[in-house]
């Protein structure tokens, strides 16, 4: 879980350094899954929202490669480094 940090609006290629050496890249939005419906009966539909333009709004989270592995601990900060701009959003991967 992240506390204070925008997952959702990060742009494509962000890199996110997690606890002393670990490092993913996001890449895309994460499609809201079915299986979620298993832990608690509408929490599919939770995770979708419609944006004032009527887009579809996905709130399920993001994807990302992994650049360097590392132990990554409850409270580790999160270190953000933004790719050179013209920033592209986030799309379903």
């Amino acid at each position: 879980m992240t506390r204070g940090l925008d997952l959702l609006g990060l742009p494509t290629g962000a890199r996110l350094r997690l606890g002393e050496t670990a490092e993913i890249e996001v890449t895309g939005l994460r499609n809201p899954c079915a299986q979620l419906d298993r832990f608690q009966p509408g929490l599919t539909a939770a995770m979708l929202d419609r944006a004032p333009d009527g887009g579809l709004v996905r709130k399920a989270g993001i994807m990302a490669v992994v650049l360097a592995g590392g132990v990554v601990r409850p409270g580790d900060r999160i270190g953000v480094t933004l790719p050179p701009g013209p920033h592209r959003p986030l799309l379903p991967v």
